[in-house]
């Protein structure tokens, strides 16, 4: 009987674990150029030579992570400015995407549009014609006022306080309604050109959808 063999064994097994232990202490290799632009591989990178980038080295001499160099100013600005655009552009085709859908399921026509447009117009201006008869009805009033205070005046009485406070809270109110008036009038300039975007996006969509349509027949 080999008493041996057990022994061997376990000195293998104290080797191996001890070579496995020796492995996982190792130090990193880091892989750089020196100022003279020679590559050098150590156990550190400089400080001075970080910016630079380097490569971390396993054991073996095999790359296992990529340190990129820092980048100038400049490099830095450009990047900015094209990761800029790619989310712009992102973001517009987001917009677009969504504005395609939101015309589809809405409309079936430009009549359909064109009725929408009817509509929202016709209720803004129902609140037009609302604001302008309060602004000829606040007129009105401080006519009146003015009127009695020149009556008074006229007659020796002075105008009282409560007379000319009124006449300034009406000035204000019709202020505030052309404030209102030209709102609407904005509001109306900013729907029509809206409503004639969806329907020049309305009839591209409905050409792509026919010319897709064609293609597919001719197949």
């Amino acid at each position: 009987m080999n008493t041996r063999r057990p022994h061997f064994h376990r000195i293998v097994a104290c080797a191996l674990l001890l070579c496995l232990t020796t492995l996982a202490h190792a130090k990193p290799l880091y892989r750089y150029r020196n100022a003279e632009g020679n590559v050098v591989v150590d156990y550190q990178v400089p400080v001075e030579l970080i910016a630079g980038g380097y490569e971390v080295l396993n054991n073996e001499g095999m790359v296992i992570k990529v340190v990129p160099r820092a980048l100038t100013p400049e490099e830095r600005a450009i990047e900015n400015a094209e990761n800029a655009r790619e989310e712009d552009a992102r973001a517009e085709q987001e917009r677009l995407r969504k504005w395609d859908e939101s015309l589809m399921l809405r409309y079936s026509t430009v009549d359909d549009i064109e009725d929408a447009r009817r509509r929202a117009l016709g209720d803004l201006q129902i609140r037009m014609s609302i604001l302008k008869g309060n602004r000829r009805a606040l007129k009105q009033k401080v006519e009146n006022y003015q009127t009695q205070a020149a009556n008074m005046e006229r007659s020796g009485m002075p105008v009282d306080v409560e007379r000319l406070r009124a006449i300034e809270i009406l000035q204000s109110e019709i202020s505030s309604t052309e404030r209102d008036i030209k709102d609407r009038e904005r509001e109306m300039q900013e729907l029509e050109t809206a409503y004639d975007a969806d329907i020049e996006r309305f009839e591209m969509l409905r050409d792509v959808v026919e010319l897709r349509q064609t293609l597919r027949t001719k197949k």
